[in-house]
């Protein structure tokens, strides 16, 4: 089972500097449920924005993130509107999140982090997968996770062994780093790459004992 918490607004500004028209875009299935999205969750938000100076272009709540048939369809009406944005800012798990991306050339920024609180989390048909590493970085890596995507898990990639264009150890696979580099390329953040990210912190997959409290009605697992 993924839960999703918030972003620290903090770090959500911070992943926003320098551009001040943003489009919101809210999943309105696990995560309203979590009470991260839904119409309550984006408004939240929404408020935070604005109050800290940006333009919120419009605030669109979708059923399920994850499903690009339905996205792209909602989505459409909203393509002029998404044009004069600068980049588009998620309330959804990073699934979601990779989702928006492969449907909209947008830079994409998350504003949630999903952790496992155990348990099955369904079987997804599509290509997206979201490990729950408690730090969603799908903004630096313009929304290809680099912990799925590449083979090695690598935070700051890619590494010396691709060979035309596939994985040194699944040569069936592509080079999830390759990938990022294209991505960022056609939606101009390459400079994305400058930035090199610290070893990761394992322990914020963990959930809390509060967050395990919530989860499960206050039974402890």
């Amino acid at each position: 089972m993924l839960y999703t918490e918030n972003k620290p607004p903090e770090e959500v500004l911070e992943s926003l500097k320098g551009e001040d028209n943003i489009f919101l875009l809210a999943c309105n299935g696990c995560v309203e449920a979590c009470q991260t999205g839904g119409q309550a969750g984006m408004l939240a938000v929404k408020d935070q924005l604005e109050e800290a100076g940006k333009k919120v272009t419009a605030a669109i709540l979708v059923d399920f993130l994850c499903n690009k048939m339905l996205l792209w369809s909602r989505l459409a009406k909203e393509i002029k509107t998404i044009r004069e944005s600068e980049s588009i800012l998620i309330l959804s798990c990073g699934i979601g999140v990779q989702a928006v991306a492969k449907v909209v050339e947008k830079p994409v920024h998350p504003g949630l982090n999903t952790v496992s609180v155990g348990g099955l989390q369904g079987l997804w048909p599509s290509d997206e997968r979201c490990e729950a590493c408690g730090d969603c970085v799908l903004d630096y890596t313009g929304g290809i996770c680099p912990i799925t995507a590449c083979t090695k898990s690598m935070l700051n990639g890619p590494c010396g062994g691709p060979n035309d264009g596939k994985c040194e150890i699944d040569a069936e696979k592509d080079c999830g780093w390759i990938k990022i580099y294209e991505h960022l390329k056609e939606i101009g953040r390459l400079d994305n790459l400058k930035k090199l990210y610290k070893t990761r912190n394992f322990e914020k997959m963990e959930p809390t004992a509060d967050l395990r409290r919530n989860v499960f009605y206050d039974i402890e697992i």
